[in-house]
């Protein structure tokens, strides 16, 4: 149902160095690359973009949650944002209460935003 989502970042370079590793073990890579504007997915088509922050004052947290082909790619997402100094606000797991393969890791980016890798598969 959903085309494309953005978000807006305080630091567009900072924000696109995160995304640019946690993405990329998640099969996302930069797709389209306008400077101040860069769409994140799998090509040819960008369905995740940042930008700068143009509209609204101060700040309001948005959960961002990438689908990872599989468990060993949610680890690489962690290890990847870990890397960065990321702030880990939930290590790679089980998430039962959701479904009995829901495997997920939660961590912060540049602005603040929770985001999440996760993989439905069984292991």
């Amino acid at each position: 149902m959903i085309d494309h989502v953005a978000v807006q970042c305080a630091d567009v370079a900072a924000s696109a160095a995160f995304f640019d590793a946690v993405l990329a073990p998640l099969g996302g890579v930069r797709v389209m690359d306008f400077g101040r504007v860069v769409g994140y997915g799998v090509p040819p088509m960008p369905d995740f973009w940042i930008g700068p922050q143009e509209t609204g004052e101060g700040f309001r947290e948005t959960h961002l949650a990438f689908r990872a082909p599989s468990r060993a790619a949610v680890d690489a997402f962690f290890a990847a944002a870990v890397g960065r100094g990321a702030e880990v606000l939930h290590a790679p797991r089980l998430w039962p209460e959701y479904h009995a393969d829901y495997y997920g890791a939660f961590v912060r980016d540049p602005d603040g935003n929770n985001v999440e890798a996760v993989c439905h598969s069984p292991e």
